[in-house]
């Protein structure tokens, strides 16, 4: 990782006013993962009191319970953040990715332009090379603004009909501008990696791209209480093949990546902020090519209320809750190497994922079986909370 991670280039811009909870890994005779939260620029722990944190997000008012517990001092943040940067020393902590047994589900094709670059990959069948020519006869057809599309509307289905006619209607339009919102499952539990951590790409993609985006955390109620970022690690030309190779396209190892916190909701953070947040995307390679991206809330066309709904209902439940990415804006077009290829990842990418109130994620690409193999699962995990005597009777 090129980028040190800081307080300055980690935490929001508001931290000061912002109530952060986290995860680490916890060196010592009895290491493990614990809930952590930031406190004047310190580490608490707080597994004495929560030993998950989809348990401490089950409460009915979280806050309150952060605020009637002390937790136990385990470092200063910069000791922190330092350690998950170099991640060199075992008898200190580092930074995990703030999710554990929650689901993490993801909504797809929730804005205008990504929903048009779905559509291209569709038609080029995951050849970068063919995607320009592509993108201007859709586009002649389609359009390249539909934010004034309401899915399932009128107006909607009478651009499906006229689409239809056309031979240009997709997939991606349906679950886009239908009834029905694309959502599904992005990674398994615990696989999950934070800021500091290596991204993956599958070895055999050769057009791919990082998808900035809002991430809620959800317990199993439905209640939102509150937000991250998230890297929707994504295989354009997997996925362009084929929709079946969806799973292929979005699951590999370390291609899921969240953090830096989880911000809960209080009197400075609501879901007022996540509707009008923007999210900025930053790449820079070694090769000295930067991309920069913008995915602004505002513009997605499907509320996250809604697709919280859509996720958890009569039909779905999650009994320890869920993280819910809600889909960007942002599909680079961007040539990289040449004329017409349009924009992926090399490996040594640096991945910059920020919003002012969430803070920055940070990682770096490489090939999804070069990283770190996921080997700390749902059996690990209650061992190594047993073993810790963590788990409540």
């Amino acid at each position: 990782m090129s980028t040190r991670l800081t307080r300055k280039n980690t935490l929001p811009a508001d931290a000061f006013q912002s109530t952060l909870i986290g995860r680490a890994w916890v060196p010592g005779n009895h290491s493990g993962p614990s809930l952590v939260t930031i406190r004047d620029d310190n580490v608490f722990d707080l597994s004495a009191h929560f030993s998950t944190l989809s348990e401490f997000l089950e409460s009915d008012n979280p806050l309150d319970q952060l605020n009637n517990i002390s937790g136990t001092l385990l470092c200063s943040l910069d000791v922190l953040l330092e350690n998950t940067h170099k991640t060199s020393n075992p008898n200190l902590p580092y930074l995990l990715a703030p999710a554990d047994l929650q689901v993490i589900k993801a909504a797809g094709v929730t804005f205008a332009s990504s929903m048009i670059e779905r559509v291209i990959e569709e038609q080029a069948g995951g050849n970068p090379v063919k995607a320009e020519a592509i993108r201007s006869s859709v586009q002649e057809v389609i359009g390249n603004n539909l934010s004034s599309i309401q899915p399932g509307s009128k107006k909607a289905a009478q651009l499906k009909k006229l689409l239809i006619e056309k031979g240009m209607w997709s997939q991606y339009l349906e679950v886009g501008i239908g009834p029905d919102a694309e959502i599904f499952t992005k990674a398994p539990v615990l696989s999950a990696i934070g800021s500091g951590n290596p991204i993956g790409i599958h070895p055999k993609s050769e057009w791919n791209n990082p998808e900035p985006e809002i991430v809620l955390a959800v317990n199993s109620k439905g209640k939102i209480q509150g937000a991250t970022l998230g890297n929707d690690v994504n295989l354009r030309d997997f996925e362009g093949r084929s929709a079946l190779l969806l799973s292929k396209a979005k699951d590999n190892n370390a291609s899921c990546a969240i953090g830096p916190f989880i911000r809960l909701f209080d009197d400075n953070f609501s879901l007022e902020d996540i509707h009008s947040c923007d999210v900025t995307l930053k790449v820079e390679g070694e090769d000295g090519y930067i991309l920069q991206g913008l995915s602004s809330m505002d513009k997605i066309s499907r509320s996250p209320l809604d697709l919280v709904n859509q996720t958890i209902n009569e039909n779905h439940q999650y009994p320890d809750g869920f993280l819910l990415f809600l889909g960007t804006l942002f599909s680079p077009t961007q040539d990289r190497d040449h004329i017409g290829a349009g924009f992926t990842h090399k490996l040594g990418d640096s991945v910059m994922i920020s919003s002012p109130k969430l803070g920055t994620l940070y990682n770096t690409v490489t090939h999804s079986n070069n990283a770190k193999p996921w080997a700390f699962g749902i059996s690990s995990l209650i061992s190594n909370l047993t073993h810790r005597g963590l788990l409540k009777k």
